[in-house]
């Protein structure tokens, strides 16, 4: 089987592990990074476009505002068979600004998305694929051990879902964060701790309905009960943004209610 050459560009946290994982896997790796050398056995390239000349995929796994400057410096040596795969948390507008630039230079293009954290799992991290491009970016990276869910649906479509996760899931991780370190305040980080973790754990198949309506049915309760964390947390010291965040939100759930929405049924 003749290997694939891969080029990845930004060898930071993912990149770099993405990097290697498919050396160890027998693909041919082409790698640039401003600021970081190329691991041992990927060829350190001297420039984008140097590490895209012989590549029949790209890898950009830049930061997302790099993530035009990227393509553009390398764009011109893109093999005409090639794939770009654009793995930056980007929004899904610049995707399609990506998407549509590619397309005008013939270059197949993915948005791919990579769906929880690469530490500890590097190529076997969860992709999602779509453009052009997604079932070739599958095919490609699917031989060498990654799974990649490809969309039928344009550059973009990837980006969406893993921002809609990021606002649950960073929203989420926002939250615990603030509230410890209010309980660190308090002298009750372990009790905390272990109500967050008893929550966490018993989430079913319902919670999403439960939080949901819970939230909507007692948001006039829940928004002065989060004016007063977020005075507490004031009174301690500690940053209180997320509880700031949550309250004025409840208050506009309130108010766009309707004369004859019942409200607070517990309040």
């Amino acid at each position: 089987m003749t290997e694939t050459t891969i080029a990845v560009l930004g060898l930071g946290e993912a990149g770099a592990a993405f990097a290697s994982d498919l050396l160890a896997a027998g693909a041919v790796v082409r790698g640039y990074d401003p600021a970081i050398t190329a691991p041992d056995g990927v060829v350190d390239c001297t420039d984008e476009a140097d590490a895209v000349r012989t590549a029949e995929l790209v890898l950009s796994v830049n930061r997302a505002s790099a993530a035009i400057s990227a393509f553009h410096s390398a764009a011109d040596q893109v093999s005409p068979d090639a794939v770009w795969a654009d793995l930056n948390t980007a929004d899904p507008a610049l995707e399609r600004t990506l998407g549509s630039q590619a397309a005008e230079r013939g270059i197949t293009f993915a948005d791919v998305s990579i769906m929880a954290p690469v530490p500890g799992r590097g190529l076997s991290t969860p992709l999602l694929a779509s453009g052009t491009g997604a079932p070739d970016v599958a095919r490609l990276l699917g031989k060498y051990g990654a799974t990649v869910t490809v969309l039928d649906a344009p550059a973009g479509a990837a980006a969406e879902r893993k921002l809609l996760r990021s606002v649950f899931y960073k929203g989420m991780s926002a939250a615990v964060v603030e509230a410890l370190t209010a309980a660190r305040a308090l002298g009750l980080e372990d009790w905390l701790t272990d109500v967050i973790t008893q929550e966490l754990t018993n989430s079913g198949a319902h919670s999403v309905e439960r939080i949901v309506s819970g939230t909507n049915r007692h948001a006039v309760r829940r928004a002065d009960e989060m004016e007063a964390a977020g005075k507490m947390l004031a009174d301690l010291g500690v940053d209180h943004d997320i509880a700031d965040a949550s309250a004025v939100l409840l208050r506009k759930i309130i108010a766009r209610r309707r004369p004859t929405d019942s409200g607070d049924l517990d309040a």
